[in-house]
């Protein structure tokens, strides 16, 4: 038997002044020992256009999957795999790719020599290459990138902040402004006459270093490139490790967008980790406060709790009515291929690529999904246009699974919490049934018994065949042999038993010839609702009927099928009385 350690239970004291209704008491946690970010770094105050702004059009998104994302891999991506993803960004629609540290691994010159000698990059996409400020490593990188007609951006970075600058770099602020233009001279003198050359610098941990040293090196170093609209650079202001709320890096780069030289020949970039878990909501903040550019990742890998999640960001556009310039219409092939190269599943809870993000299992949440389906296939309908082209309101389905090319066999599936909304929608989507209210509601108590049970998942299949046995009868001990219509009488051939009875009945219906003849036989019904419908269209089309029943035994419901909606309600009330032995 596996033994599972007992946790304590906080045991200190309620904090002082905690309202009567919070009991919650001080941890054994030493939260003492860490700082908040406002002790580590000066954050600029001032004027804040970002909480009014709005995201109307995409940023640039920068995928680094090959670099950053590769980097963070127990097992990094072989050349194939490399290979594969790359073409999968191109395929998206990706015009900008970080494809490599060049210098760090000979893997990563390979590939980019690939791209130099091979046609595999169109010429419309921007390749970038990842380089430490020192000058045996500028060169490599620079060796990597000759030969290719691509947009080349080479990209040097050197970490800033304080604790990076004193205990890594051994470097004052000063040094390391020198250390840091050494390399972009390096840059400028190996790769400055390039024709197809530009070139950008991250100031890593960006978000932790002080923001008027990180406006003076990116000022120098744009002066030293001599940034223009003609040739931009980049200056990529990294969260490099994410320490704070995220309307502190949206103040942050705000204050860089409105304090740089030379803002129009700069393309300001973001670049979001997620170690605070907030990384999606840090790059949305600051494109609102003036940020052009973002790296990131497909589906969020990276090291440590991962880079931002560059897949969710564009999505959250598309859901707001913004076009995210980058087509995720087969989901599922993407989630497949990068899971494939990185070696990592996706949580199926990932936003919108998830197994699960789509799926209802609540009862009211099925019910809800249930009529917002249904209205949005009315209203389109009644505007005459497609399903697709109609406006997208679904209650808890923030997008429309088919954009992201999936079905709607997933959206709602059935355990132990559904409710009767949800049942019914299965076996409308799966089997054209629709359901009478009462029941649904009859069905769903059987399925609730079945699943508490079971305490598993029931699939549309295992649905269907629970309906049939609930409601059909496979062993009947009474059938109807013929029926006939004709000169206002009905004739009924009734094999009960074993014993044929013949009846003939005037100026009534078959389902009340039907009920007539029964009851002579001594099985009396009386029929409460009956609900008919097809369950397709055109010749040999199907008909089902749904009847609500009285029999001296009691109360209950039935389900009949055939190829004519009188014969499926003729069955139907067979079905019953068979029901009630």
């Amino acid at each position: 038997m596996t033994e599972f350690p007992t946790l304590t239970t906080p045991a200190g004291a309620v904090a002082a002044g905690a309202p009567a209704w919070n009991r919650q008491r001080h941890s054994a946690m030493p939260s003492f020992r860490y700082r908040d970010v406002h002790q580590r770094v000066n954050i600029p105050v001032g004027q804040r256009d970002w909480p009014n702004a709005r995201m109307t059009t995409a940023p640039l998104w920068v995928p680094v999957d090959l670099r950053d994302g590769n980097q963070a891999l127990a097992e990094p991506m072989d050349p194939a795999r490399k290979r594969r993803f790359f073409e999968l960004l191109i395929a998206m629609g990706y015009k900008e790719i970080e494809v490599g540290y060049p210098s760090a691994s000979q893997t990563d010159f390979d590939f980019v020599r690939l791209l130099a000698d091979t046609s595999i990059a169109p010429p419309d996409v921007a390749i970038v290459v990842f380089t430490p400020a020192r000058r045996d490593l500028i060169e490599r990188t620079v060796e990597s990138v000759r030969g290719l007609t691509n947009e080349v951006v080479i990209h040097l970075y050197t970490a800033t902040a304080p604790v990076w600058r004193e205990v890594v770099l051994g470097k004052d602020r000063a040094q390391l402004r020198e250390l840091i233009l050494s390399g972009a001279r390096d840059v400028l003198e190996l790769a400055g006459e390039l024709p197809n050359a530009r070139f950008q610098f991250s100031p890593e941990v960006f978000n932790l270093t002080e923001p008027d040293f990180a406006l003076e090196i990116c000022d120098a170093v744009t002066e030293l490139w001599q940034a223009s609209a003609q040739r931009p650079v980049t200056l990529n202001l990294p969260a490099t490790v994410e320490v704070a709320t995220p309307n502190i890096y949206a103040d942050q780069i705000e204050y860089m967008h409105r304090n740089l030289a030379r803002r129009d020949g700069v393309i300001l970039s973001v670049h979001p980790h997620n170690d605070r878990g907030t990384g999606i909501a840090c790059a949305e903040l600051a494109v609102l406060a003036g940020a052009q550019r973002v790296e990131g990742c497909v589906f969020g890998n990276g090291e440590r709790t991962g880079n931002v999640d560059i897949a969710t960001l564009a999505l959250n556009l598309h859901a707001q009515g913004v076009d995210p310039m980058i087509d995720f219409s087969d989901i599922d092939e993407i989630r497949r291929t990068v899971e494939h190269c990185t070696r990592l599943p996706v949580h199926e809870r990932h936003p919108y690529v998830g197994d699960l993000v789509h799926t209802a299992f609540s009862g009211t949440h099925q019910d809800a999904i249930s009529k917002g389906m249904a209205e949005h296939r009315e209203r389109a309908a009644v505007r005459g246009v497609t399903e697709r082209e109609s406006e997208w309101r679904v209650p808890y389905l923030p997008i429309d699974p088919a954009d992201l090319g999936r079905s709607y066999d997933a959206v709602i599936r059935v355990n132990s919490q559904s409710g009767k909304g949800g049942i019914a929608y299965l076996l409308h989507a799966e089997y054209g049934l629709d359901l009478p209210r009462r029941l649904q509601i009859d069905l769903a108590e059987r399925v609730q018994e079945h699943t508490d049970d079971s305490g598993a998942e029931i699939t549309a299949k295992e649905l269907f065949t629970l309906f049939e046995r609930a409601y059909t009868t496979n062993a009947p001990r009474i059938t109807l042999s013929q029926w006939r219509i004709g000169d206002g009488t009905t004739e009924i051939l009734l094999d009960a038993h074993g014993r044929e009875r013949h009846s003939v009945h005037h100026a009534v219906g078959p389902v009340e010839a039907l009920t007539a003849a029964l009851d002579e036989a001594g099985h009396p019904i009386e029929i409460l609702g009956l609900t008919q419908h097809s369950v397709d269209e055109g010749a040999g089309s199907t008909a089902v009927s749904y009847v609500e029943y009285r029999v001296p035994q009691g109360t209950g419901w039935a389900f009949g099928r055939d190829t004519s909606v009188v014969a499926a309600s003729l069955q139907a009330v067979l079905n019953a009385v068979n029901a009630m032995g």
